[in-house]
């Protein structure tokens, strides 16, 4: 799967998941305030992770990511290294 195909999927469901307009989706935007995530909402995008990519997320991931842009590399770095 390349990087645009990993946004694109990743972007769907979050839009689908978190009702976020897709034009507030932006890879500079950061993706907690956009989103709206709370404790129990990164619950929900790991889950989401999990069962549309295939890779495991842990809480660990999450430091240092802090915009859509970092979101995405980490879901590629993920899944570069599944492979």
């Amino acid at each position: 799967m390349n990087k645009e195909a990993i946004i694109e999927k990743i972007n769907d469901f979050l839009i689908d998941e978190f009702e976020v307009d897709g034009d507030d989706i932006q890879s500079d935007a950061n993706l907690k305030i956009t989103l709206g995530l709370d404790s129990l909402d990164y619950v929900d995008l790991v889950v989401s992770i999990e069962s549309n990519f295939g890779v495991k997320l842990v809480e660990a991931d999450f430091v240092g990511i802090d915009t859509f842009q970092d979101f995405y590399d980490l879901i590629e770095n993920k899944l570069k290294s599944k492979a």
